[in-house]
């Protein structure tokens, strides 16, 4: 019962206590979880590492076998490569050093021989000399004929002259300019003038006054038919009824006679004159009622040279007192030739 009572007195004290000793094997508890996470990091660093330095030796050993493997294979092929081109350039050397020993041979042999060149020469010489002699009597021909056809022609020139002086060839009663009776004998002009005939002229023929045959086709009379045809000639002709038509078609004035020369000033007078009866206001951008404010022109209605309004002046007026040098345009232009040509009728007599 005493003992009863002590315990129960000793009650608080044995669970401070109990409580002292969870708080340090709580404390202890966590030092040795800390103490075992470093250990255990520590230790699986060292075998992860010690791994890592394990798969590396292997991959550096199968990559240095392979690595091997392929440049022994390539060094093979180069090698291969480098004996036969060593080969190639040794028996080209080779074929060129047979072929030249066989070239000279034979160039020496039958081509470049010495005897055969030399008979060649002679003979080219021998012929030389034929063809020298030949050419020497064809120019002899040539001069003789050119000398031929001179005299003839200077004969031709003689008896012409002697035909147009005919008149002062010698008669009975009178002794011409060519047989001069201080003379024993006349002249060779005198003989060559007894035989040949006077020259006689004749009439040239009365050149017909000149006409454009396009205005005479317009003035003479339209026959009503043509002559009849017995079929149509063959080849790209046309119809002799179009062929008519296009001769004898209306006149077509160009469009410098047919156009009026004042019609572009006539246009613009016409367009102002209609604007201006359309128009309410005369004054340009005026309100129709009073305002206080005054009116601000806008960027495009005004220039530095004043106020461009719309119908009622043009952009190429002269502005003498502002100094501005007038551009007008031109009404009119030099016509186009081809333009001309378009549908003119036919010349007299062609089709």
């Amino acid at each position: 019962m005493a003992a009863l009572v002590r315990l129960s007195n000793q009650v608080d004290e044995i669970i401070s206590d109990i409580y002292d000793g969870k708080n340090r094997a709580e404390e202890a508890r966590l030092i040795e979880f800390k103490a075992v996470v470093r250990v255990q990091s520590w230790f699986r660093g060292i075998r992860i590492r010690s791994y890592i330095r394990h798969a590396n030796k292997c991959a550096t050993t199968v990559q240095r076998a392979w690595r091997g493997f392929l440049g022994r294979r390539y060094f093979r092929v180069l090698l291969k490569n480098t004996v036969f081109i060593m080969k190639l350039n040794h028996y080209n050397r080779l074929s060129c050093k047979i072929q030249k020993v066989w070239r000279g041979y034979y160039v020496r042999k039958y081509i470049f021989n010495y005897y055969s060149r030399k008979r060649y020469l002679e003979a080219l010489q021998v012929k030389n000399q034929t063809i020298r002699a030949e050419l020497a009597e064809f120019a002899e021909q040539q001069e003789a004929a050119r000398k031929r056809e001179e005299e003839k022609n200077d004969k031709k020139r003689q008896e012409y002259e002697a035909r147009k002086r005919h008149h002062l060839v010698s008669t009975e009663v009178m002794a011409g300019i060519y047989n001069s009776p201080f003379l024993p004998y006349p002249s060779e002009m005198e003989y060559l003038l007894r035989s040949v005939k006077p020259l006689i002229r004749k009439k040239a023929p009365v050149k017909e006054p000149l006409f454009d045959p396009v205005c005479a086709s317009y003035n003479s009379k339209i026959p009503t038919v043509l002559p009849p045809i017995p079929q149509r000639p063959q080849g790209p002709f046309r119809e002799p009824g179009d062929v008519q038509k296009q001769r004898y078609k209306p006149f077509q004035p160009s469009l410098r006679v047919a156009t009026d020369f004042y019609s572009l000033e006539k246009a613009r007078q016409e367009l102002k004159d209609a604007e201006w009866v359309t128009r309410i206001n005369d004054n340009i951008l005026q309100p129709f009622t009073h305002r206080s404010v005054p009116y601000e022109p806008l960027l495009h209605t005004t220039s530095k040279f004043g106020h461009l309004p719309y119908g009622t002046k043009f952009y190429r007026h002269e502005y003498i007192d502002r100094h501005i040098v007038p551009q007008n345009f031109k009404t009119l232009v030099p016509p186009i030739p081809i333009f001309d040509k378009l549908n003119d009728t036919y010349s007299q007599g062609q089709v």
